[in-house]
């Protein structure tokens, strides 16, 4: 830029001032903290939470800049990663899982922590109450034990004719001891209801995954139902890649394993959550505190059928269940 134009452009900068001082401040630009475990593994999500800012009204770079943290798949740096979002003074941390938003509640008990996804963040400890958080934390829910129960159900219409279906779990793997006990209690009721016998199998990292199949596959599993883990939702392909190996028809709870490449998956549409995750944040940021807005749960849940899956499976699935499908990848 030539000498003069900056001479000028400064002298009309110094003549704005008066009337733009005030409008630069109310425009603060927000910044938030985004906390997740691997951000390669799923980008959609923080695009659907970026997109619910949006129809609010912020604009990256102009009203709103988002700091991330990203685990890569290591969640033992969480509470390193929260560590360093809090000394960056953020607004607002948004924490992806229960395990996130512990590592962030660990870190602070003063910055506000908004969660996107946790199966039980009572019992957890995230909060005190779904009604009522307290504390600093507030977020959405996927809680709802029965939907174990619903993908079994699922995966014997799938495949009528299994008799014994292996159940892949992880300890720890939630963040919510009661809620583990609650789905393997739910699928064990389930399972005598529909006539079928379980194989429960541990998990407790990626390195169990070649035994845990190895497992089910020396058992005569004919079939298998994944319940919900960070670590799992992280090692998606490689579970799903497994489960084909094996030639195991399985039932996730997350669509994203079927976009991966499962055969189905029933659960809450987590995309959604993460929308709606942005509307906690805009209420924070214009004041609102965690304490007083409720915990809310998922109100969408889609059935994602891989027509795919199921052809390299042999599988022949029922034009009833494919009726009840939201979506069918073919």
């Amino acid at each position: 830029m030539k000498r003069r134009e900056f001479i000028a452009l400064l002298s009309g900068a110094a003549l704005a001032w008066p009337l733009g001082a005030s409008a630069q401040q109310a425009a603060k630009i927000a910044r938030v903290g985004y906390l997740a475990g691997d951000l390669a593994t799923s980008p959609h999500l923080p695009e659907a939470f970026r997109r619910g800012l949006r129809d609010l009204g912020y604009v990256e770079g102009r009203n709103v800049v988002i700091e991330y943290r990203d685990a890569e798949g290591k969640l033992e740096r969480l509470p390193t990663l929260a560590a360093e979002l809090v000394a960056l003074k953020v607004d607002v941390i948004v924490a992806v899982a229960t395990l996130h938003a512990l590592a962030a509640k660990q870190a602070t008990r003063t910055l506000p922590i908004v969660f996107c996804s946790a199966p039980d963040p009572v019992t957890s400890g995230l909060v005190t109450s779904l009604a009522r958080p307290g504390g600093n934390v507030t977020g959405l829910s996927t809680q709802a034990p029965e939907l174990v129960g619903k993908c079994l159900e699922l995966l014997k219409q799938a495949v009528p004719g299994v008799s014994r279906v292996a159940v892949l779990w992880q300890p720890g793997g939630s963040g919510s001891e009661r809620m583990e006990k609650d789905n393997l209690k739910e699928a064990d009721v389930a399972a005598r209801t529909l006539g079928v016998r379980l194989q429960f199998v541990e998990a407790r990292g990626p390195a169990d995954f070649d035994r845990a199949l190895s497992d089910m596959t020396r058992a005569r599993a004919g079939a298998l139902i994944v319940l919900g883990s960070t670590m799992f939702l992280i090692e998606q392909r490689r579970l799903v890649d497994l489960a084909a190996k094996n030639r195991l028809p399985a039932v996730y709870p997350l669509r994203e394993f079927v976009d991966a490449g499962g055969l189905m998956a029933y659960g809450p549409n987590i995309a959604d959550l993460f929308r709606r995750a942005a509307a906690y944040v805009d209420k924070i940021l214009k004041g609102a505190k965690p304490a007083d807005l409720p915990v809310q749960q998922p109100t969408k849940f889609e059935l994602v059928i891989n027509l795919k899956t199921a052809k390299a499976l042999g599988l022949r699935i029922p034009p009833v269940l494919l009726a009840r499908a939201d979506e069918v990848i073919e």
